[in-house]
């Protein structure tokens, strides 16, 4: 499975966040408590929710489960000058994006370790520390053997290639 490399801009989100771990795994909390309100958020650029991930420096290279990182819930607006009470604004900085088109259940975590055990050490790309991401679109089915998303992993070039 080969992604598609592409040139990100930078965007505005906005949405909700929890610090969370692999081990204490949060996700179906925070989007118990931000999908009812998605509603309530204006200037929103599509119907796409966006589940990011912003993990501390190094969280790949020297992983470990029990990592905590901040994970959001969250949409893409034109621009985060109104924001709903207990929501908050981030801006997803621009950059080169590994893009893979993923269809199957999200609780099966096998693509990640494609990704990253494969993909990635065979490329001619390391992952970059800014924040990853899925855009679930109107094809998304959370848990669903048919669900389809797409995974942003930021990357850049290797030195040394």
């Amino acid at each position: 499975m080969n992604p598609r490399i592409e040139q990100l801009a930078e965007k505005k989100l906005i949405g909700q966040h929890v610090t969370m771990s692999l081990v204490q795994n949060k996700t179906g909390q925070l989007w118990g408590k931000f999908a009812p309100r998605v509603k309530e958020i204006a200037n929103r650029t599509s119907e796409d929710k966006i589940s990011m991930q912003v993990y501390p420096p190094l969280y790949h290279a020297q992983f470990n489960p029990t990592t905590e990182f901040e994970k959001w819930a969250a949409v893409e607006v034109i621009h985060d000058e109104i924001v709903p009470d207990g929501m908050e604004s981030f801006t997803l900085p621009g950059g080169l994006y590994a893009v893979f088109g993923y269809k199957g259940s999200s609780a099966d975590h096998s693509i990640f370790e494609y990704i990253f055990g494969s993909w990635v050490p065979n490329s001619t790309f390391d992952v970059d520390d800014r924040p990853h991401f899925e855009v679930l679109g109107s094809k998304y089915k959370n848990n669903h053997p048919e669900s389809e998303e797409e995974i942003w992993i930021p990357i850049r070039e290797k030195e040394n290639q």
